[in-house]
């Protein structure tokens, strides 16, 4: 990184540099004990093969790695390391990798797995990533476990459930003239489309859901599984090579309006915002989202504090209610509207949800009781009967795909995203913006032109959809499923937050909630960080600039490398455009500006910059 690292990812902890391997054409890069960003020619073919041990929670584990080799050779390419998991109860998995690539496309990746004593566990093993961009909706040949071969497409609309099952092989078109294929063996694979929790990849796993989990790994059984990638060509297909110079920035049609920007208030949060109202005002959010869970004690004190930050700034509100569902629904919405009333507060819509839609029914699982959602949506109509009503999941598309609200009794739908669901890494998080624009264009296929909202959406986790909690991170880690991340008091929190506006404008969303006011989730810094309590953090410019193109005509606004610059524009009534740049790495970045008349500029890590 060319700046200071605190400031750029909110720690001081530098992630693992990649390690390139080069075999010919061939390259990867090895990190962690795993290979990401697999190229052939220039071409991305896999996103990453990685050997992945998931505890109950799903959280991942983070084996240190020993005894590691690394032999690059001119034509071929040699890894091999040992590592272990240490898991509840002194239970203990050890496993042995090895990884040869070579100037002919091949590449196989290969590890035994030796648990010490029963070792329990939601997933050990291969997981590979296709890309989604050049490859999702293209065709591809699947091979079977019973051997059969069938030629079909990748979904090019975000599948709910696993497009294939019995995995043994995929094939697909890198480019013109060249083809891969990548084979399983050890045990049995399928496939989910990773694009429903915002992760940019297909994602071929270990393991049939199906099957119960969690699950024993039973003591001294070796368990082997290795993965196998071959390249055909033509011989005629010229290498790609990869795109240099500066980034173009260039303007094309208007379409929707852009969204309100919304700010979620949990009830914690409440007198930092009353303490601090002349920041809320700069910030100008155009809605504030009051969460509001009985089944957590939230009750008539909660929705009073509420009504006062209501009362003292002028927005539009929303009462994120959660709906326990444990009795009669009219009685209960009918409490929520009383206490509603008796604490004054002004809404203009409530939105509702099933608390136990907030966890996640994966495949092959029961749903758990839950009353029709048609009855839960007819019981807060007739509690709300003069105010907009929506309804959809707290938690991620995810569900939401699974579990597709009746959108006719709805004002609104609305869903959250969350980039650290699986990885955690710089990279991942900044690529899950590629997902964004198939989840909007999918929910838009579910529910057509119905008002559409996303949020509140934030690189922690705010809960836990597939296991018991969200994970603690006192130590600002980039963990998966953290319910706090260092990058969010970093610059990079801005680039992503203008990064996710820049992706989803297209669809017309009528609100978009990309931050808290304060605590984790807040553009104000807290207490223990570098910056002094209650400055802004630096999402606060990100956020402030969306407010300001709120309402504004949204323009096309493209960029010639969009893994490292995405360009967001808005063109008031007078005709004068507004344009968000932001950079999604950690170095600098040239940008050309003749498009505006300008110069061209060097974008700094992780920066944003507003033109117009």
């Amino acid at each position: 990184m060319t700046a200071d690292r605190f400031l750029l990812c909110g720690t001081s902890a530098a992630e693992t540099e990649p390690v390139r391997l080069t075999a010919g054409p061939l390259n990867a890069d090895f990190v962690n004990g795993n290979l990401r960003t697999i190229r052939h020619g220039g071409t991305e073919v896999l996103r990453a093969i990685a050997y992945i041990v998931r505890d109950r929670d799903w959280g991942t584990y983070e084996p240190a790695l020993a005894d590691l080799t690394i032999d690059q050779g001119a034509d071929a390419f040699t890894v091999s390391y040992t590592a272990g998991c240490a898991g509840p109860d002194g239970s203990r998995l050890t496993f042995r990798a090895a990884i040869k690539g070579t100037a002919d496309g091949g590449l196989v990746f290969s590890v035994s797995a030796l648990p010490d004593s029963d070792f329990e566990t939601n997933r050990c093993g291969f997981c590979i990533l296709h890309p989604i961009a050049g490859l999702a909706g293209s065709p591809v040949t699947v091979e079977h476990t019973d051997g059969s071969v069938v030629a079909t497409k990748l979904p090019d609309l975000i599948d709910p459930w696993q497009p294939f099952k019995d995995l043994r092989a995929i094939t697909h078109k890198v480019r013109p003239g060249v083809t891969a294929e990548c084979r399983m063996e050890g045990d049995v694979f399928e496939m989910e489309d990773q694009r429903n929790w915002s992760d940019a990849s297909y994602k071929t796993y270990v393991r049939p859901l199906a099957l119960p989990w969690p699950y024993m790994l039973p003591a001294g059984e070796t368990n082997r599984q290795t993965i196998s990638m071959s390249i055909a060509s033509d011989d005629k297909t010229p290498v790609t090579t990869e795109v240099s110079g500066p980034v173009r920035v260039t303007l094309g049609e208007p379409g929707p309006a852009l969204p309100d920007v919304g700010v979620i208030i949990y009830p914690g949060d409440v007198e930092t915002a009353l303490a601090n109202l002349a920041t809320l005002s700069v910030l100008g959010p155009q809605q504030l989202l009051f969460h509001y869970d009985p089944t957590r004690g939230h009750g008539l004190d909660t929705l009073r504090s509420f009504a006062r930050l209501a009362a003292a700034y002028p927005a539009r509100t929303t009462l994120e209610c959660v709906v326990a569902c444990s009795g009669d629904l009219d009685a209960e919405l009918s409490d929520v509207a009383g206490l509603v009333r008796r604490a004054r507060l002004r809404l203009d819509a409530i939105a509702v949800s099933p608390s136990v839609d907030r966890q996640s029914t994966p495949p092959g699982s029961a749903w758990p009781p839950c009353p029709p959602l048609e009855d839960v949506y007819a019981a807060a109509r007739r509690a709300f009967p003069d105010i907009r009503l929506g309804g959809g999941m707290f938690s991620y598309f995810t569900e939401l795909n699974r579990k597709r609200v009746p959108a006719g009794l709805l004002d609104f739908v609305t869903h959250c995203t969350c980039p650290i669901v699986h990885a955690a890494d710089d990279l991942s998080v900044m690529q899950s913006l590629e997902a964004l624009p198939f989840i909007t264009r999918s929910a838009r296929a579910i529910f057509a032109d119905k008002p559409y909202r996303i949020g509140p959406s934030t690189i922690a986790m705010r809960q836990n959809p597939y296991g018991g909690a969200t994970k603690d991170n006192p130590r600002g880690q980039r963990i998966a499923m953290a319910n706090r991340d260092p990058r969010h008091n970093g610059l990079f929190a801005a680039a992503w937050t203008i990064g996710y506006a820049a992706r989803v404008a297209p669809a017309g969303l009528e609100m978009l909630t990309l931050s808290g006011f304060s605590g984790p989730f807040g553009v104000l810094a807290e207490a223990g960080e570098p910056a002094a309590e209650g400055s802004p953090r630096p999402i606060f410019q990100a956020i402030k600039g969306l407010c300001e193109l709120a309402g504004l005509k949204y323009v096309a606004a493209k960029t010639s490398d969009e893994t490292r610059v995405l360009a967001l524009a808005g063109r008031s009534s007078s005709g004068r455009t507004v344009v968000w740049l932001t950079n999604l790495t950690a170095s600098d970045v040239p940008v050309d500006l003749s498009e505006f008349g300008r110069d061209r500029i060097v974008m700094a890590p992780y920066a944003i910059a507003r033109i117009g």
